[in-house]
């Protein structure tokens, strides 16, 4: 069965746009690309059937306590790494990134002044998280078009996949203060090649080649990861079995 992980990555103007897609053939070899936009994948002529994507799927109407239940149900299990699973605003929030009438200067205020208004207790977004807003509204947006795509698109979330292919929550970060960490990045690579992933792709040449952060083209090896155990039933989901937002998307970290 053909699979793909997915991680959003910067834009770099180049026309190839800002996701990076790992797909993993049925005979096991595995190969990257530059993607515009994550519904590419499904356009292609030998489309994966099982996608994991590094990005949240399944927002809430509002925000309650610390987030939804996948984010809650996951932190304990990375100990030092768990600041890297951020809290979720509401679905309003999440739009206010992207909403035109409000000048590009003042959308992270828009953004959290809704978020505040649709969350108990009142909560902002972070600057994080607002950065990835417009590419979880492309996934938002095109899973609500397209009901076929719900069941073969899942969210997963990179450490999440190293801490059950580790068997344990890693204990170096890859990024320390935003800036890449080698030993880190290192870690994971050892990791992934042991799973199978060839040293030549998740080098940081091959990043160099696409254009990505190594740290990109990492996370959507793990994604990957996590696509081929979804795919041979043995992945595990947070929550199990996952809930659903008002939209019918299915809200679950997949590891």
């Amino acid at each position: 069965m053909r699979v793909a992980g997915v991680d959003g990555c910067k834009d770099r103007g180049d026309g190839a746009g800002g996701w990076v897609a790992v797909i993993v053939e049925p005979d096991g070899a595995a190969h990257a690309i530059r993607l515009r936009a994550i519904a590419e994948l499904f356009e292609r002529p030998l489309a994966p059937h099982i996608v994991a994507v590094d990005m949240p799927i399944g927002l809430p109407e509002r925000i309650e306590a610390n987030g939804r239940a996948p984010e809650r149900l996951v932190r304990p299990e990375l100990g030092q790494r768990q600041s890297s699973v951020f809290s979720m605003p509401s679905r309003a929030a999440v739009y206010a990134s992207v909403d035109e009438t409000v000048p590009e200067a003042a959308r992270y205020r828009h953004a959290c002044a809704v978020a505040l208004a649709t969350s108990t207790p009142p909560r902002k977004v972070s600057r994080q998280g607002f950065a990835l807003f417009p590419r979880i509204v492309e996934i938002d947006r095109w899973l609500r078009a397209t009901p076929a795509a719900r069941e073969k698109v899942f969210e997963c979330h990179p450490e999440v996949s190293f801490w059950a292919m580790n068997k344990r929550a890693l204990d170096l970060p890859k990024k320390v203060k935003g800036v890449a960490a080698a030993p880190g990045l290192e870690l994971r690579r050892r990791l992934l090649e042991k799973e199978g992933f060839p040293a030549v792709l998740v080098s940081p040449f091959k990043a160099r080649e696409l254009h990505v952060g190594e740290d990109d083209l990492i996370d959507a090896c793990a994604a990957a990861w996590t696509a081929g155990r979804i795919a041979r039933g043995d992945a595990i989901s947070f929550p199990s079995p996952p809930e659903r937002d008002a939209h019918g998307l299915p809200v679950a970290i997949w590891a």
